[in-house]
Formats: structure tokens, sequence, C-alpha cells
């Protein structure tokens, strides 16, 4: 209690319905603490603290009257998040207030409506109090642009917290919000929150509605970060079903719960490198003591290979991009290219060099080859583990324009170094990413638990398995 903006969302919503928390103590507290470290970390692109501050004392006093639904689930609308600080991604939209990810071209632009993700927390009660930086487009693994400038890691400022979703993790870790939104087409979601220590989901393709038209793109998907598992699982609930902007959404089963059952008994894959990718020493020994924790929790955990190379993974959703969303970018900002980030321009090239290669009947055969060998190799498994990234680390300022060395290997492009691409390809997929350890650089390690399709929560029962097995609160960044 003596550091209220780390409190878990969990943790803070019992509190304050036992009235021993008051929500304008813990906006408080967050408003503080984004004094304090923000200047450093420059996670957020815009703070609504005078909004935030009076909507936590509507909230306070809705606590004080008793009016909200206590339900276990946390997905009962209108009090499932009453009075938590949310911060969400600049490009999930709020109407009236800026849309432009990131682009000098696009800094006038503003929203005609909130994004589905924006209007469900509203719903529940959630406090959006700040929003949060990404590179332009969201296209890149790193989190930095010309309009917002460079966004840095709280566990080491001279490395980045990832992207596309950085702001979210890096505000989550230096504890500048409670709960924050992501997007995920290629590891958005689950790199940062591996690069800063913080829980992040994944959902299957169409769990929880986009807009349009790029909600129809089947690689993509938006979804929650958080600090814990089941703080996770509270944002998934609010997010998730059907939403009659996005013809592709589909219901939830039914809501995750807060606690999970134990995983003994359950048989998990471990697959270190996914065929070829060249992991670092600290991310496999990380990735180990994850496997060891299950197994200690009374799972069994069968080592496995695959037969992919991070080239033709790159290869497979560059072509993806190249039909799709390379033409996208190309049409938003065919007057001022000039002005984009240079890894931007870099994404674009290759999009289109890829499309020029492979047809979309081409990028097709490769998904379902790709998507047949995973469910192979997970046959006879209820998950797979495997590590989010195969380098422990990315430096703040870079673009990465020549490559990357990764464990001595030089890779000609920093998007295969990392190993969430796979499972954009299959998008079926719920993978969560939980943390599994420090690496060498004192930056945080990551493991992505992959579920079979619309299979949530076996990948949430896992990580809390993970969570409970190898403790990760108490640990917070330095700064």
């Amino acid at each position: 209690m003596s550091k209220p903006h780390y409190l878990s969302a969990v943790e803070a919503l019992r509190l304050f319905r036992s009235r021993e928390l008051s929500p304008v103590e813990l906006m408080e507290s967050v408003v503080e603490r984004t004094a304090e470290t923000n200047g450093t970390i420059n996670a957020f692109t815009e703070t609504m603290f005078d909004d935030a501050l009076a909507a936590a004392r509507a909230a306070e006093q809705r606590y004080q009257r008793r009016d909200y639904d206590a339900g276990a689930s946390g997905s009962a609308a209108g009090s499932a998040l009453l009075g938590l600080p949310i911060a969400t991604k600049e490009k999930h939209a709020i109407a009236g207030r800026s849309l432009s990810q990131g682009l000098l071209s696009c800094a006038s632009d503003t929203a005609d409506a909130d994004h589905p993700v924006v209007e469900r927390i509203k719903a529940a009660g959630g406090i959006i109090h700040a929003r949060t930086t990404s590179p332009e487009f969201s296209c890149a693994t790193i989190t930095h642009s010309p309009m917002w400038g460079v966004t840095r890691n709280p566990w080491n400022p001279e490395y980045s917290p990832g992207g596309s979703s950085g702001g979210a993790g890096a505000a989550l870790a230096a504890g500048m919000a409670t709960l924050a939104t992501a997007s995920d087409i290629a590891g958005s979601t689950r790199l940062p929150a591996s690069f800063t220590g913080n829980v992040g989901y994944k959902a299957p393709y169409g769990r929880i509605p986009g807009m349009p038209p790029l909600s129809a793109d089947w690689y993509r998907g938006d979804g929650p970060m958080a600090r814990t598992v089941a703080d996770t699982a509270l944002l998934t609930n609010v997010m998730a079903g059907p939403h009659p902007i996005d013809h592709t959404s589909v219901g939830p089963a039914e809501p995750l719960p807060l606690d999970f059952g134990p995983v003994d008994g359950m048989r998990i894959a471990l697959c270190l490198r996914l065929g070829d990718y060249p992991v670092m020493v600290d991310v496999e020994a990380n990735t180990r003591a994850v496997a060891a924790a299950l197994e200690a929790a009374g799972a069994v955990v069968v080592e496995i290979e695959l037969p992919w190379s991070s080239r033709e993974i790159s290869e497979t959703i560059f072509t993806h991009f190249g039909h799709l969303l390379g033409p996208a970018m190309e049409e938003a900002t065919a007057d001022s290219e000039n002005q984009l980030a240079a890894y931007t321009r870099r994404f674009m090239a290759d999009a289109r060099a890829a499309a020029t290669r492979n047809s979309l009947l081409d990028g097709l055969k490769a998904e379902t080859r790709i998507q047949a060998q995973l469910a192979t190799a997970m046959a006879g498994f209820d998950a797979l583990v495997c590590p989010a990234s195969a380098v422990s680390a990315l430096k703040a300022d870079e673009d990465y324009l020549d490559g990357i060395d990764v464990g001595g290997v030089h890779l000609d492009h920093y998007w295969q170094a990392h190993m969430t691409a796979p499972f954009n390809i299959n998008n079926r997929c719920p993978v969560l990413a939980v943390p599994s350890g420090l690496s060498d650089v004192g930056v945080p390690t990551g493991v992505q638990i992959v579920g079979h399709p619309y299979d949530d929560l076996t990948v949430f029962r896992i990580g809390a398995a993970v969570e409970q097995a190898r403790p990760w609160a108490g640990k917070l960044p330095p700064l």
C-alpha cells in the first residue's frame, strides 16, 4: 500500500469494495508516479488527468453507495473495471481525440467514434487517464517516431520496451497505469510485454473486436496487457465478444475465471527454437527454467522441434503485409513519404517486394503449410511453450535497418529475431506471453504459451501456474 500505483487491478478492486482504498487515491498515485518517471521513459502521447481524477471521484461515490456488481469473473457491465486507471494505445480511437498513429502527416486527425475496446472499457467503469506511444503505423518492434520521440524501458532506459505496444509495456512496468490496451499483428503485444516483465494476450482472431477495414485482416487483433495473469483475464473479459462494427468478431465460450486450476497431468510441448531461430543463451536459460517450474507443478513437459525457418516465416508475413497492410500504408502516406521514419519506409518497401515475389495465393499456401505443421507438432499436447523473442533486448533508438546480430548469428532482417509472428500466421491460436526472467542486460525476457484454436482458458491456466511457480510480483524496475 506504500505504492498503490503498483497494485494489481484485482487487488485494487478488492480494496475499493472494502473501502480500504479509494479510486481517487490510486489515481493520484498514478499521476504522481507519471510525473516522476515519464520524463525518462516517454510512454504517453497525451494525459487526461483532470478528467480522470473527476471520474475517480465519481467512482469513489459509487463505492461508498455500494453501487457496483462484485461478481467474481469481472465481466459485469458498468463496474468490472470501476475506478481503475487504464492507458490505451493511441491507435485505439477515442471520439474527438487524436488518431495519428504516430504519423506527422496525420497529427491533426481526430477520431469520429470510440474503438470497440475503448467503448467497452468506458462501459465497464474503467478510467482512461492516458494514451500510449507506438512506432508509426505500429509497424516496428521498437517504439520511437519523429512525432513522439523515443520510448525507453523502465528496466534499463538504454533499451527499448519493444513494439509496437511499447508505451503500454513501459507504462505498466513503471507503475503509470494499472491496465493497458495493446494490439498485435506480428507480436506487438507479446514482445513489449516480454521486454517489460508484463503479461500480454494475443487472443484468437475475432475474440476481441477491432475497427474496420483492417479488422478483416486475419493476422491482427487487439488485446490486453497487465502486470499479472488475473489482471489480463479481467481486461480480456471486458474486451471480448461480438460487436456489430466487426463482422469477424466471435463470442467467448464463457468469461475467464480470475483463479485457475492446477496444471498437474497437463502435457506441454517445449520448443526452444521453433526451427532455426538463433536463441540467445540467457533467453534459452530462462525458457528452460519456466519448463522446469511447470514440471515441478506436475505438468509433463516434452521438448519438440518444428520444421520452420525464420526466413520462411518472415517471407510469409511480408507477403501477407504486401497484399493488405502495405497498400493501406502507402495510400495513407502517398503525399508525405519524406516525413516517415526510416523503419516505416523499409517496412513498406519489404512488403511491396514480397508481394511482387509472391501472389496472395502463394502466401495462403505458405500459411496453411505452416498451420498444418503446428497442428501436427501440438497433437497430443495441451499447449506449447517457446520464447517470445530470440534476442534478449533491443536498443531504444535503433532502427536495425541492416539486420541484427543474435548470439553471434547475423540476421538480414530484425523481424527474424522475434518468435511471435508464426502465431499470427496461426492466428486462431490463443497466445499468452508471461515473464520468464531477466536477461544479462537487466531487461526482462518472456515466454509464449500457445493454445489450440480458441482454447483461451488453457493458456491462462498454464500462465497462472508459471506466475505462481516463478513469482514476478515485487520485482520492480529500478527506475
